[in-house]
C-alpha cells in the first residue's frame, strides 16, 4: 500500500519565491521612475497655474507680485513655490517636491532674470 502525499515541496516553493523576488526587483524601479515624474508634473502644472494667475494679476494692477495670496495661489501637496522676483516688467518663480530632494523646476517672465533650470521665458523646465 502505497502512501499518498499532498502538497508541496521545500524546492517548489523556494522556486516560487525566487521568481517573485525577481519580479519585485523589476517592478520596484520601474514605479520609483513613474513616481519621479508624477512630482516632476506636479511641480510643473503648478508654475503653469501662477504663470496664469499672474497675467490676471498683472490686467488688473499692472504689475506682477511675489505674494502668492495675491494671485489666490494655491499650491499641491508636497509642492513649495517660491516667486523669486516681480516687477511690472517680468517674474520668475521655482517650485519644489519635498519628494525629490534637490531638484527643482523653475519659470521665468518678461525682463525677470533666468533662473536655472528654465532657460527660455514662459517655459517651464526641471533639473533631471
Amino acid at each position: 500500500m502505497s502512501m499518498r502525499r499532498d502538497g508541496f515541496t521545500l524546492i517548489e516553493l523556494l522556486i516560487v519565491v525566487v521568481i517573485i523576488g525577481i519580479l519585485a526587483a523589476i517592478a520596484i524601479p520601474k514605479f520609483s521612475a513613474t513616481r519621479e515624474k508624477a512630482f516632476f508634473s506636479t511641480a510643473k502644472a503648478d508654475l503653469r497655474n501662477l504663470a496664469s494667475q499672474q497675467e490676471v494679476y498683472y490686467n488688473q494692477h499692472y504689475t506682477f507680485t511675489t505674494s502668492l495670496a495675491d494671485v489666490s495661489f494655491t499650491g499641491s501637496d508636497g509642492i513649495t513655490v517660491v516667486v523669486g522676483v516681480a516687477t511690472n516688467t517680468g517674474w520668475s518663480a521655482t517650485a519644489a517636491h519635498s519628494g525629490l530632494p534637490g531638484q527643482s523646476c523653475a519659470i521665468y517672465h518678461g525682463n525677470a532674470a533666468q533662473v536655472a533650470p528654465a532657460t527660455v521665458p514662459g517655459v517651464v523646465d526641471c533639473t533631471n
